[in-house]
């Protein structure tokens, strides 16, 4: 089964970007994997109270995916499955892709702050012409009902 790739972060646009791989699993027969990425630096303590941080990240992780996973489930029909690495966002998303030969699509959410798209999205669509698959972008601030006109 082919699977869209999607990144679980604290962005606002991470929203649509979920939606729209749910919706569009949801219409061509595909799953979701939801990615969440714990960054290195967050650990930079005596071990002890680096294991108790990366637990509570975690299971911070654990209930914010619950939530999109809950809507997926009721709303279109697609049980995602999370995915949670340690590392830096772009080299953990390519070892994702690298490890599970059936994701299909990256779906990345863009920012619609004034910095630009956000830093994901700038490195990955520098490489877009290397990468295994194809990369989708969602505009952040698309609406939900413009999101449903295009899955």
């Amino acid at each position: 089964m082919r699977k869209f790739l999607v990144v679980l972060d604290d962005s606002r646009e991470c929203l649509n970007a979920m939606r729209f791989a749910a919706m569009r699993a949801a219409h061509t027969g595909g799953g979701v994997a939801i990615l969440s990425i714990i960054p290195p630096d967050e650990f930079n303590h005596w071990i002890g109270v680096g294991e108790i941080m990366r637990q509570e990240a975690r299971e911070r992780i654990e209930a914010h995916f619950e939530v999109f996973a809950k809507w997926m489930r009721d709303k279109q029909g697609v049980n995602p499955e999370l995915v949670i690495r340690e590392g830096e966002a772009v080299t953990e998303i390519l070892a994702q892709i690298r490890d599970d030969t059936e994701i299909g699509v990256l779906v990345l959410g863009a920012g619609i702050e004034k910095g630009g798209p956000g830093p994901l999205v700038t490195h990955m669509t520098r490489q877009a012409g290397n990468l295994p698959i194809p990369v989708t972008i969602v505009p952040g601030g698309m609406s939900k009902e413009r999101l449903e006109d295009i899955t």
